[in-house]
């Protein structure tokens, strides 16, 4: 498993942090994801071999988002 955190903005409440976590959530290989709505971050544990971090950047912009 590989760990990588993703630097989000635009999160404004828990429901922002709910979407943000259920998009990611939603990629095939995804282990784990820890949103917080404070450090305006996600830590994304995932299988490294199944898919790779422009996927879940993908997601969270398509949920209308903006990752850095």
């Amino acid at each position: 498993m590989e760990t990588v955190t993703i630097k989000i903005s635009g999160m404004t409440c828990g429901g922002c942090v709910a979407s943000v976590k259920r998009v990611v959530q939603a990629v095939a290989g995804v282990e784990r994801v820890d949103v917080s709505l404070e450090k305006g971050e996600a830590l994304v544990t995932y299988d490294g071999a199944a898919t790779a971090p422009a996927a879940f950047r993908a997601a969270i912009v398509a949920a209308g988002f903006d990752t850095a």
